[in-house]
Parts: structure tokens; C-alpha cells; sequence
């Protein structure tokens, strides 16, 4: 939805997509799986790069560590190969190995030659600790869970507090899901780039609104808070790039976080990945050489422009869309919106 939809303000210059959504990137599909339930406040986001098989048609890709407290698996083989062959999962920290495993059994189940007559398969699975809210001991989430993530998937979800959202806190207020596109003119053709995010991280005190430092307005004396949390980016786009291109954005993704007042503390989890649907690497082939397009690099910054817009965006979309949610213990994280009247401060 945006932020531009709830408030009267617009981050950034570059043209919105039509659901301001990564979705707005053609194939591209969002779903949740969310679970609400007493002390157990936590979820799965998944996130299909394209409609067709994944393994089969790889997609370039390519990821940055901003700051590595995290426990994502699958980053290994981007780095070295530059492509990702399976959904992308976002959940809690103790719900990785459980979507690793629900993932390969995925993959397994469209593809009859994975470690039989080729090799295995890269499973791309992302995490937050949402320890507050959720009782991440009990590692609720189900393989079952990933499944229904997948099955949910369409082009206009839901963001906040949903999937895994649910138990995130961004800023010390409730986040979670947010998402945002621009649409870009190169070479009289329209290209589309969104971003989602899982945030999980940040001081209200240093929350940062298109500019205005709305969260020293939210806190009434000094806090004795330490910011521990981790946000995860993931950024798709139909602009033909290489992998070594897609790495360039996600190393613009901390643009777009410190504009909302992020400064990538020592205990937090950062991590970028940025794909792109225009060039396909086929796993079979009977070619030695393949080949792709690519934009130059001397025409590259509107796109990092973009990014930044996107993931700024993003980020105050999570914000925005949620909802308080009480959970472990009776935590209680308020939602920005029952905290002061954004409508009001941007007239």
C-alpha cells in the first residue's frame, strides 16, 4: 500500500507502481502464513521470484551482509554463483531449519532429478528474532506452515503485522511486513523495482519521517533500550542485470534505512538480496556459453536511487500498516498510529 496512501507525504520523486508493492515486478508473488496464538505471535513470509520453476530457470541474483548477527542459509552459494533457484523464506530465527527442510522438500517434489541425476539445491531462507512478542522457545513454525506461505501467494498482500511480521517490533514500535516499487524509464521502455522488507530493528528515538525526527516526539524520558533487532531486504526487479550489478544494489540499501534513522548497531542482522526476473540462467543447457543483457554501468544510479526510495519506503510501510499486538508475557508493542497523529504532523 505505501506510505503515500496513509499519510499526505511522498518519499522520494521516482513514479510508484500501481499496488506500490515489489509485486508490481511482473511474476514476482507475496505470501503469509501468520500465527496468532496466545504467547505464540510469529509467522512465514514467502516470496516467489517467478511463476515458472525455479530450479529449472535460475534467476541472477546477488546479496550483501550489511552487518552479519543473522542466521540466514542459502547466501553462500549467491555469493559464489550469483543466482538463486528456490522461494525466498522469511521467519524467525528458530524457524530456519524448519523452512530449510519444508523448502528442499518443495523443491524436491517439482523436481524428480534433484540428488538423483543432478546435483541438490540452494534453499534461501531469511530470519529475525521476534523473542519479544513470539515465545520463540517453543519454534512453533511447521514445515505445513511454509507450505501455506507458498500456497497464499499473490501479487497484492497484506503488510505489518502478518507472516513473518507478526512478532517484529521496528524502531521499539510494532513492524514487521512493508513493501514499496518505482517504476523507471531506460531507454523509452518502462522498467519496475520493489523492495519487501522484515524489519526488526531501531530506537523510537531515532525514528526519522520523510525527514522529520518524529520519534524524539514519542519519547518522554531517556530509555534504557538497547537496540538488538535485524531487518531483512529483499529487492526484485525486471531491469536486466548481472550479478555483479544486483550485489551494487544491495550494497544502496543502508541509504534507505538511515534515512528512517537505522545506524546498523553491532548485535543486528542486516541483509540485502536483489534479484532480477530478466535474465534466466537455464539449469540445462546444451550450450557452453550463455547470454544475457545487462545495463551499463554509467546509467546505473537511477537505480540506486530507486533503491533508496524503495527501502525507506519500506520500511515506514511496515510501520504504518501494523497493528499493536500483545503477546509472551503480556508484551505489549503499540502500534506508530495510537502514538501520534501522523495526519496531523504531516499537513
Amino acid at each position: 500500500m505505501g506510505v503515500d496512501n496513509k499519510l499526505n507525504i511522498r518519499i522520494g520523486k521516482l513514479q510508484r507502481g500501481k499496488l506500490n508493492k515489489i509485486t508490481d515486478v511482473p511474476g514476482v508473488k507475496v505470501g503469509h502464513f501468520t500465527l496468532d496464538d496466545g504467547e505464540n505471535q510469529t509467522g512465514v513470509t514467502a516470496i516467489l521470484p517467478h511463476n515458472g520453476n525455479l530450479f529449472k530457470e535460475k534467476l541472477m541474483a546477488g546479496c550483501h551482509i550489511i552487518n552479519g548477527f543473522g542466521k540466514s542459509t542459502g547466501l553462500i552459494q549467491i555469493n559464489e554463483l550469483g543466482t538463486i533457484e528456490t522461494p525466498i523464506i522469511l521467519t524467525n530465527t528458530f524457524g530456519v531449519g524448519t523452512a530449510y527442510n519444508a523448502i528442499v522438500k518443495y523443491m524436491l517434489n517439482q523436481n524428480k532429478d534433484i540428488g538423483n541425476t543432478t546435483g541438490t539445491v540452494n534453499p534461501v531462507i531469511c530470519e529475525c528474532n521476534d523473542g519479544k512478542l513470539n515465545d520463540i522457545r517453543n519454534m512453533s513454525i511447521k514445515e505445513e506452515d511454509i507450505f501455506l506461505a507458498i500456497e497464499n501467494s499473490c501479487d497484492d498482500f497484506a503488510e505489518g503485522d502478518i507472516g513473518a511480521g507478526r512478532g517484529m517490533s521496528c524502531h521499539q514500535l510494532k513492524g514487521g511486513i512493508g513493501s514499496s516499487s518505482r517504476i523507471i524509464d531506460i531507454d523509452d521502455y518502462k522498467y519496475t523495482i520493489g523492495a519487501i522488507v522484515l524489519s526488526n530493528h531501531g530506537l523510537k528515538e531515532d525514528l526519522i519521517i520523510d525527514g522529520r525526527k518524529i520519534g524524539q516526539k514519542l519519547v518522554n524520558k531517556k530509555e534504557n533500550y538497547i537496540d538488538m533487532g535485524s531487518i531483512i531486504t529483499v529487492i526484485a526487479t525486471d531491469i536486466p542485470l548481472s550479478e555483479r550489478q544486483l550485489n551494487r544494489l544491495c550494497k544502496r540499501v543502508p541509504v534507505g534505512l538511515s534515512r528512517t534513522g537505522s545506524f546498523i548497531n553491532n548485535g543486528s542482522g542486516e541483509i540485502a538480496i536483489a534479484f532480477t526476473t530478466a535474465n534466466k540462467i537455464n539449469h540445462y543447457s546444451n550450450s557452453a556459453i550463455e547470454s544475457f543483457k545487462m545495463m551499463r554501468d554509467d546509467k546505473i544510479d537511477i537505480v540506486f536511487r530507486a533503491v533508496a526510495e524503495i527501502v525507506e519506503e519500506s520500511v515506514l510501510s511496515s510501520l504504518i500498516n501494523s497493528n499493536t499486538v500483545i503477546g509472551k508475557n503480556g508484551m505489549r508493542i503499540e502500534n506508530l498510529n495510537s502514538l501520534i497523529d501522523l495526519n496531523s504532523e504531516f499537513k
